[in-house]
């Protein structure tokens, strides 16, 4: 109808995982959601939420909430911004570095929506393949001359963490800015946040949805060197928080303990659903540092489509990319002890009636 520019007319949206209604007998694990409540002290945080403290616009810069992360994370508080889900972050960072001159670049496969907004913006975007061995291409990257360098780790859908000193490497030898998306973070081994103090073209992006069980929320931060921050503070929103969320988000970064037992937890029972997959014939990863898992079904058994599809009319819903080089795997979510094993036993009975 040519209400839209080109580009827009031509892009494919992000297309997010599936989500029921609540309340749905659905078994969820397709959007690596915490399988366990956020903190109790963030529960209460939101239930102190006065009409008085909604009546008035929120801090347009989330100063409490900066001030918890740089109390948990030991790193001051003005290297924070803070954004509607880390989301909204990637998306200021194209928009502040990025143009039809300026590419972003990051290896393959990994968090699609690095596609998406590059898209949106737009600007031209360098894919390089993960080879086999899923070691980073830095080589390729450095080359890419790229304005933001995306980088995951740990990496999703593959799940492996990259090690630091390639991090390290690449931040030396880029011109432009290195995004190093921690959303899995808490499930993995380790940051990189001790490179900020060497690197002023870091910058570290987190979220609440994954470690901290608050995906309902939509709240995440970045930090890098305040002169990096200042350009993305320009095309911010004015008000792009809600004062709700800089509360309750306060107050779960304030619960340390609470987030690193449930994340133990999930680690716990990665390793439990990882053994029953490969007993059932399943490729598993090695070393997965996420809180899913991405497979590969039996040979000459169902494939990944046809499984999700058996798992969806039996009410579990697990992710699948129809793209290449992901095709043949699903990428499954870790939950509870027993809403895995109920992932293996329906897996189980779809394997042996096939």
């Amino acid at each position: 109808m040519g209400y839209f520019r080109l580009d827009v007319e031509a892009m494919t949206g992000y297309k997010p995982g599936e989500q029921p209604p609540p309340g749905t007998p659905i078994l969820k694990l397709n959007t690596n959601e915490n399988p366990y409540p956020p903190s109790p002290q963030a529960i209460a945080a939101l239930k102190n939420c006065d009409g008085e403290f909604l009546r008035r616009y929120p801090d347009p810069f989330a100063r409490e909430f900066c001030q918890a992360v740089s109390n948990a994370l030991d790193v001051p508080a003005d290297w924070i911004i803070v954004g509607n889900g880390s989301d909204e972050l990637l998306n200021l960072l194209v928009r502040a570095c990025a143009d039809r001159d300026r590419p972003i670049a990051y290896p393959t496969p990994t968090y699609v929506l690095y596609r998406t907004v590059a898209a949106m913006q737009p600007c031209p975007t360098i894919e390089i393949a993960y080879p086999d061995d899923l070691k980073l291409p830095i080589d390729e990257l450095v080359a890419a001359n790229a304005a933001v360098t995306f980088l995951a780790t740990p990496n999703s859908p593959t799940g492996h963490q990259i090690p630091l000193e390639d991090l390290r490497q690449v931040a030396g030898e880029v011109t432009g800015v290195v995004a190093i998306d921690e959303a899995y973070v808490d499930f993995g081994e380790g940051s990189a946040l001790p490179l900020l103090q060497d690197f002023q073209n870091i910058i570290i992006l987190r979220t609440l949805s994954k470690g901290y069980g608050l995906a309902g929320l939509r709240l995440g931060f970045a930090i890098a060197h305040p002169d990096l921050l200042a350009g993305l503070f320009k095309v911010k929103d004015s008000y792009n928080i809600d004062g709700i969320a800089t509360r309750v988000g306060a107050a779960a970064m304030g619960d340390q303990a609470y987030k690193n037992e449930c994340c133990h937890k999930v680690k716990e029972s990665r390793q439990i659903l990882s053994d029953k997959l490969a007993q059932l014939g399943f490729t598993v990863p090695k070393n997965p540092r996420g809180n899913f898992l991405l497979v590969t079904p039996p040979p000459g058994s169902l494939d990944a489509s046809q499984l999700q599809t058996g798992l969806k009319l039996r009410n579990i819903l697990v992710r699948y990319f129809a793209e290449p080089g992901l095709n043949e795997k699903l990428r499954i979510t870790i939950g509870t002890d027993d809403q895995n094993q109920k992932l293996i036993d329906t897996l189980g009975d779809l394997l042996s009636a096939r």
